[in-house]
């Protein structure tokens, strides 16, 4: 094992909380080798690159602190949106895992609001169905983000009908849009179709598998990129994929991950 990987080592041994930022993806360069075929795979790769990175440029200084909190990110990789090119940008938030995340984003890409933020399901049990005592929680701390002026708009993903209804009649915050995954079903169900149309609610598609980041790829990512790490005592706590597209001519300007995860018992 390098001397990098004794250092990223020795730190990950001691700290409780991960920050993993890859940077616009777009700006990677030299880092990316080949196109992934999936998301997953992408997210694989770039959690693995992005550690690689990082563990090569430690500073010294940071291995005699000791820090509870490490941030690992590809530094040339980070872009924030020019305030001049504000006006012309749209920045879009997935929010994959966990909710709590959201102010994290908006200093990452350098702005005061968000333009569009898209909450997965939240984690349950296998065999239980997901209810709105589930989304609940999230979607209050989103609505008080939209309220605050750090969030325009918030949408769902993978709701059936009966799902969004409850949450819309519930919500104060009424959902803006609903991620339906084409892969599970090939045409837009009709009962869901006709209730989203009746209340100006947008139906976007997506083809991401139904767990992007599990805890065992996580930590498969952990162990390749720094050998002989208790890769098991870490776990991922939420992970955003993030969007900035120029406004009305559908460029991506920008994109990226942001994740964070903790050392269990700590």
């Amino acid at each position: 094992m390098g001397t990098d990987s004794r250092a990223a080592k020795a730190l990950l041994a001691r700290a409780r909380t991960l920050h993993l930022q890859t940077g616009n993806l777009l700006n990677w360069g030299r880092l990316r080798k080949k196109c992934p075929s999936t998301h997953s795979e992408e997210l694989h790769d770039c959690i693995q690159k992005t550690l690689n990175e990082w563990s090569s440029q430690i500073n010294p200084d940071l291995v005699r602190e000791f820090p509870d909190v490490l941030e690992c990110t590809v530094s040339h990789a980070v872009e924030k949106i020019n305030p001049d090119e504000r006006e012309e940008m749209k920045s879009f938030l997935f929010i994959l895992l966990h909710s709590g995340s959201d102010r994290f984003s908006c200093s990452v890409l350098g702005v005061a609001q968000l333009d569009s933020v898209i909450i997965a399901s939240p984690p349950i049990e296998d065999g239980v169905n997901l209810s709105l005592e589930h989304l609940q929680p999230y979607w209050e701390e989103l609505e008080n983000l939209v309220q605050s002026k750090k969030i325009v708009a918030i949408g769902t993903s993978d709701l059936d009908k009966t799902q969004l209804e409850q949450l819309y009649q519930w919500a104060q915050v009424k959902p803006n849009s609903n991620q339906v995954n084409l892969a599970s079903c090939c045409v837009m169900p009709p009962d869901l179709t006709a209730f989203a149309k009746q209340f100006d609610i947008q139906l976007l598609t997506h083809n991401d598998p139904k767990e992007l980041l599990s805890e065992a790829s996580f930590q498969e990512a952990l162990q390749e990129s720094i050998p002989d790490i208790q890769a098991h005592e870490w776990v991922p706590l939420w992970l955003l994929r993030y969007s900035v597209i120029v406004k009305s001519r559908g460029i991506i300007k920008s994109k990226g991950y942001i994740l964070q995860a903790k050392r269990r018992g700590s």
